[in-house]
């Protein structure tokens, strides 16, 4: 007894079988993540360091190597790539595809704490490791701005509240703040005053950390009562850090505020973000990996709405980027695909069988393979995304392929007289195994897409298996329900034809005697072979179509994915090396101007400058959000051009406007063709580095170069007369001290405001630091 057999004799058991199908997969969908595509980046662990104060070179050499050398041993690494500029280090791991994420970022993990001890004494803090993977990029960001807050204030705000607000959204794994200005406690220090009073540097650091202070002290116990002792020793306000007492001399006190001026300002001062050319910040919104992007996206403007009611009046938030925009529009475009597939096969049915029982009885078989595929990729750990809802919409046309089979038998057994019951039996039983070995072909099809490796295999590998359990599910529901179907919606009379069957008959008639002759005489030209009598017409068709396949073949143009307009574009800013963030931060005003003035179709302007990720204070963005591609004339890809052609008048520094790819090999930036150089000697690298780069300028393909290693990073550098230094009591670590406190930035202690803990931090005047002869005051 086969399961058709067990499914006529028990309908009940083959219905409930089907419906417990149609249960899991609705159960599976409502856990399945939302996003454009699948997760296709192997993972990366990134390993952030900061050193303030410090160059390239010493990042590289204390810092970079150390923690590459003991990350380089870790099984399962693909590329280790680095990344040392100005005061951080920064190194990204690359893991194989498919290697544990979790796993992956331990291993990382215990190397650095083991290595730790390598670094130097007096970083700014341990270094950081955070883990990323195709879901680690923002897909929501926020701006917050006010007419009356300074970036200060907004921070505060959006820390303390909104980020409070937004972060217990399902699926969300951070919040992201661009533009941060977090206060500070800081110690404008003045040279000429410091000399007058004969303090230093290290004064005045050895006052903050034995002033600013607050220990453990224990407790009182008596026969019953039990007190905790508290010694309040931490400085809160700007008038307290000043009245410190640095030393005394000759019975008079040297305080902070007769050598230095303190404010409360921000903690970074270097960097600045902007929509429209005015301050603000914004929040991006991170999804964790495997979320669903589209409940995320609900769930965040139903917050923003409420949030709206209850912000100040003075501060103003709008959205910025939305990414998941694209995606709800590419699902529903699918869907609608899904549905107009469903009429299709339908409507396809309907006019070869020309019964409407017949052709509407699809509609319960596809859901059920096509519901059932959900539990499938729920149990694989896929997502619902733009490929795994093309498989859907490819599989509604296979998996009524084995319904259509069974059914046509079925309906030939009725036609030649049987019972409804006997005819199922019967033509189930006839077909049982053609339509096993049926599906089972259609899904060995798609099945060796599991086995690619690296990116395709990633990107497609959802797409296959889908594929092949929807037509296995297929498989099972048309040697199950089909059977039992035929039976409960079959006309008791097959031989009473409909007005339309009687008129469309000849037609299907003269199609099928026009399809034999044309077989035959086709065929024929094949057979005469067995006559010696070959007919070269037949071959040189053939020939010709492979001809045809080749040339075309050869001369169209490959890319991974077409660009889509996605209303958005970003342009890249890089500054000399040597530029100050000032500099930088008004070319970034000069082409965020350009683009507001000269492209009316902007929606939102938003630019960064100074940059830590990209590289340092001379590097920036300016992202460009678009109205809808109806509301506008011309493309987002023309806009791009135009753009282009723009920017390249500014002297400043270079501008390059580019599109977003529509499938990313590389989420975390980089350039779409990139060459590795490399050899461990610096000095031919530089010997080489600018003769490639003049070649590469030279190409008609290649838009714009750039190399990630910089050589001509001015800098001024300090010698120290080791023999008048020891003469006058002074050691290198004195020196090296001095600087480092009056010049890097450096952390000096902490405050507390408002019940939250910042960084007080001591550095010279601007005025009194912007001229290489005002290390003369120091030294």
């Amino acid at each position: 007894m086969n399961i058709s057999e067990l499914s006529l004799r028990r309908p009940v058991l083959a219905i409930v079988m089907n419906i417990v199908i149609v249960v899991f997969g609705i159960i599976a969908f409502k856990f399945l993540g939302v996003r454009d595509y699948p997760a296709i980046d192997p993972p990366n662990i990134e390993v952030r360091t900061t050193y303030s104060g410090a160059n390239a070179d010493i990042i590289e050499s204390q810092i970079t190597e150390p923690l590459e050398e003991a990350i380089n041993g870790i099984p399962g690494i693909r590329n280790i790539t680095s990344t040392s500029s100005n005061g951080s280090s920064s190194i990204n791991v690359e893991f194989e595809v498919g290697a544990d994420l979790e796993t992956a970022a331990n291993d990382v993990r215990d190397k650095v704490s083991a290595a730790q001890r390598q670094l130097p004494d007096d970083l700014d803090a341990p270094s950081a490791v955070s883990k990323a993977d195709a879901s680690a990029e923002p897909i929501l960001a926020m701006t917050v701005q006010s007419d009356t807050k300074n970036p200060m204030e907004l921070t505060e705000y959006a820390t303390n509240v909104l980020i409070d607000m937004l972060q217990t959204i399902p699926g969300v794994s951070s919040i992201d703040t661009w533009g941060e200005k977090r206060f500070a406690m800081r110690l404008w220090l003045d040279p000429n005053k410091m000399a007058a009073f004969d303090v230093t540097p290290s004064d005045i650091q050895n006052a903050l950390a034995r002033e600013n202070i607050e220990l453990p002290s224990g407790k009182l116990a008596g026969e019953n009562t039990e007190l905790t002792i508290r010694t309040f020793g931490r400085l809160d306000t700007e008038e307290e850090f000043a009245n410190i007492i640095i030393k005394n001399v000759n019975g008079a006190d040297i305080r902070v505020r007769n050598v230095a001026s303190v404010v409360l300002g921000p903690e970074n001062e270097e960097s600045q973000l902007k929509e429209s050319a005015i301050p603000m910040i914004a929040l991006a919104i991170v999804p964790q990996p495997g979320a669903n992007y589209v409940s995320i996206s609900d769930e965040f403007y139903k917050r923003i709405e409420s949030i709206r009611n209850e912000v100040p009046a003075d501060i103003k938030l709008n959205i910025a980027l939305d990414q998941t925009e694209y995606i709800k529009k590419s699902i529903t475009e699918v869907e609608e695909t899904l549905f107009i597939a469903i009429g299709l096969v339908v409507l396809i049915i309907y006019l070869f069988f020309r019964d409407w029982i017949l052709s509407i009885r699809p509609l319960i078989d596809i859901p059920v393979s096509l519901i059932g595929a959900f539990f499938i990729m729920y149990i694989m750990g896929y997502t619902i995304n733009v490929l795994s809802l093309l498989a859907i919409v490819l599989a509604t046309g296979l998996v009524v392929d084995d319904g259509i089979v069974v059914t046509e038998n079925i309906f030939k057994k009725l036609e030649q007289g049987m019972s409804k019951r006997k005819a199922a039996l019967e033509g189930s039983k006839e077909i049982y195994f053609a339509v096993i070995a049926t599906s089972i072909t259609l899904a060995v099809v798609f099945l060796p897409i599991v086995f690619l490796q690296g990116f395709v295999g990633r990107l497609f590998r959802e797409f296959g298996i889908v594929v092949a359990g929807a037509v296995l599910i297929s498989a099972f529901v048309s040697l199950t329900l089909t059977p039992v179907l035929n039976v409960f919606v079959s006309k008791k009379d097959v031989h009473k034809k409909s007005w339309f069957y009687k008129k469309t008959e000849p037609f299907f008639v003269g199609m099928e005697k026009g399809y034999e002759r044309s077989l035959k005489a086709f065929m024929g030209v094949f057979l005469t072979i067995r006559s010696r009598h070959v007919h070269w017409l037949a071959w040189t068709l053939v020939a010709i179509c492979f001809g045809i396949i080749f040339l075309v073949g050869m001369n169209i143009q490959s890319e991974l994915a077409p660009m889509e307009d996605k209303s958005q574009f970003r342009l890249s800013l890089t500054a000399p090396e040597g530029t100050s963030f000032t500099a930088m931060d008004k070319f970034t005003d000069e082409v965020s101007q350009f683009i507001i003035d000269s492209v009316p179709e902007h929606e939102i302007a938003l630019s960064m400058a100074g940059s830590r990720r990209s590289g340092g204070v001379n590097n920036g963005f300016v992202r460009v959000r678009l109205v809808k591609p109806g509301d506008r004339d011309r493309s987002q890809k023309e806009i791009v051009e135009y753009v282009n052609k723009g920017v390249s008048r500014f002297t400043s520094g270079r501008a390059f406007a580019s599109q977003d790819q529509t499938i990313q090999v590389n989420r975390r930036g980089g350039r779409d063709v990139q060459f590795v150089l490399q050899n461990n000697n610096f000095d031919k690298l530089s010997e080489v580095l600018p003769k490639f780069l003049a070649e590469a300028d030279q190409s008609n393909v290649l838009q714009q170069v750039d190399a990630d290693l910089k050589f001509n990073k001015p800098e001024l550098r300090v010698n120290v007369d080791r023999l008048k230094a020891a003469q006058l009591g002074v050691s290198i670590e004195d020196v090296s001290r001095a600087l480092q406190t009056a010049y890097s930035n450096q952390r000096l202690g902490y405050f507390t405001k408002s019940g939250k803990q910042y960084q007080v931090m001591a550095q010279v005047d601007f005025i009194n630091r912007d001229d290489p002869d005002d290390l003369k005051k120091y030294l």
